[in-house]
């Protein structure tokens, strides 16, 4: 199956897309690793990537299609792939169509903005061991130190909640039109995020499976 995961930050798109990759054995593809890679291997696209993330600009959307494009082309996407982070606007979603790539599911991942706010401002991580914490979920004892070094626990600056308050206005702006996008062609199905990952995963597993049996 050819899919495609949309979420907004903090949703947990990308954890339920590893998953999904490893059970059906299909590669997930994350636009940034990909541009990595491509860079790595100096391919042609990887090359022109390189002049802009050299300069710390953005990948122009051309560019990132290009290398799309090189890595949908590679043995391991014949049966199948799941995209992690592409498209993420509409004219993205119609250059994809423009190159005959025929997607059969979207899984939308949704979760309220209020939630995604407490998830990830309430993330917290250790300054000494690099463990992770979270304020509501998975405190420390004593909630300011490490529990296995005893260094302090800092706030990412990208949890920290006008960042993620931001993130999201960005998404909602930007690629949440993609469900309307998707929506209009039969292919969009979305997930309400639980608070449990393996509850989450059991709905999305559910719904590709529906899929699969064409209901």
């Amino acid at each position: 199956m050819k899919m495609i995961f949309l979420g907004a930050p903090g949703a947990g798109k990308g954890t339920q897309a590893e998953i999904v990759s490893e059970k059906y054995d299909v590669p997930a593809i994350s636009t940034g690793a990909i541009i990595r890679e491509a860079i790595k291997n100096q391919t042609e696209m990887g090359k022109t990537a390189k002049q802009y993330t050299d300069q710390g600009a953005l990948v122009p959307d051309d560019v990132v299609i290009g290398i799309i494009k090189e890595r949908l082309a590679q043995d391991d996407c014949k049966d199948g792939f799941l995209l992690d982070g592409f498209p993420r606007t509409v004219p993205q979603a119609e250059a994809l169509e423009a190159m005959g790539v025929e997607i059969d599911l979207v899984v939308n991942i949704f979760v309220p903005d209020e939630t995604i706010v407490e998830r990830m401002s309430g993330r917290r991580v250790c300054a000494g061991c690099g463990a992770s914490y979270h304020t509501v979920f998975n405190p420390s004892k004593d909630g300011e130190t490490c529990d296995k070094c005893g260094e302090p626990l800092t706030i990412r600056k990208d949890d920290a909640p006008e960042v993620v308050k931001s993130r999201l206005v960005t998404y909602h702006e930007q690629t949440q039109p993609l469900e309307d996008f998707y929506e209009a062609r039969g292919k969009l199905a979305t997930v309400v995020g639980q608070e449990k990952v393996e509850d989450t995963t059991a709905l999305t597993l559910a719904l590709i499976e529906e899929k699969k049996q064409g209901r």
